[in-house]
């Protein structure tokens, strides 16, 4: 376990350390295409890190980190949809999702699309729900929208954050955003819990 968490955070060292580089979008690009169907490290990291090196980057960085997160979602939902055996399945069993896997299928059946837009803004692992989409034959059109208004909330969010308030909002972000990420799951679920029962 230690070894584990040591080598996660030499690694967003590493990622961090793209910020200031003139091939730091790109770099998110990439970061954020991986992160949505096999890479660990969530591209807040770098996004975060460029937003502070350069305030005035923030909403650019966020667009490009939406989409290579929804293009990396597609390629994950391709995954779970035609490789599951070869390519999805190792990738659960690599990061001990089992449990979470079972779940997510039974979440799915229960929310459906719901469930996705929750994945795709919150602390959720968005990998496992990108290739869970893909296995349960979700369609790929609102796969797509979804994902995209998602992962834009997610990102421009924190783009917006650094935009107005400056590198000082980082700690608060760091320590905070899982519990913030959390409390708009449970504003969302509540506003769909609400209108089911008034339609």
């Amino acid at each position: 376990m230690n070894f584990f968490v040591s080598w996660m955070y030499k690694m967003k060292v590493w990622m961090e350390s793209f910020a200031e580089k003139k091939y730091a979008m790109t770099a998110l690009f990439l970061l954020a295409f991986a992160e949505s169907s096999f890479f660990p490290i969530p591209p807040d990291v770098l996004l975060i890190a460029i937003a502070v090196s350069a305030p005035s980057k923030s909403y650019r960085a966020a667009l490009w980190c939406t989409v290579g997160s929804v293009f990396g979602g597609i390629f994950g939902y391709y995954i779970g949809f035609g490789m599951w055996e070869a390519i999805g399945k190792p990738i659960v069993d690599f990061y001990h999702y089992q449990e979470a896997w079972a779940s997510f299928e039974r979440l799915y059946d229960e929310w459906g699309q719901i469930f996705l837009a929750i994945a795709a803004f919150s602390p959720v692992p968005y990998k496992v729900s990108t290739i869970a989409s893909g296995f349960v034959k979700m369609d790929l059109v609102p796969f797509i929208l979804i994902s995209s208004l998602g992962r834009a909330a997610r990102f421009f969010l924190v783009a917006s954050l650094f935009y107005f308030y400056g590198p000082s909002i980082k700690a608060y972000i760091e320590k905070y955003f899982d519990k913030l990420a959390l409390a708009f799951v449970v504003l969302l679920i509540g506003g769909f819990v609400l209108l089911k029962f008034i339609v």
